[in-house]
């Protein structure tokens, strides 16, 4: 079954190449939707995909590229919809 996760990350997450590893991540992993960075120095994405794919995806958000350090993560449930590919937005 589709799921959809919007999930918070804290931490130094920006100006380290967050962003760009949940890419890579979310398309190895087939997923579809987006990131980007919040004001307040966190990063926020969508994923939409099989419950065992987005809960390897928080894994992989927890752990983040080298250079991050990584605080917290969650995530919130939200309706499934139509979406192609994982994008990076502004």
């Amino acid at each position: 079954m589709v799921e959809r996760r919007r999930f918070t990350v804290r931490g130094r997450v920006q100006g380290v190449g967050y962003r760009w590893f949940v890419l890579r991540r979310a398309r190895a992993l087939e997923l579809c939707g987006w990131a980007r960075n919040m004001a307040d120095g966190g990063v926020e994405l969508e994923a939409q995909g099989e419950r065992d794919t987005l809960d390897a995806l928080e894994v992989a958000l927890s752990e983040g590229p080298r250079l991050c350090h990584v605080e917290q993560v969650t995530w919130i449930g939200i309706p499934a919809h139509a979406d192609q590919g994982f994008r990076i937005v502004l």
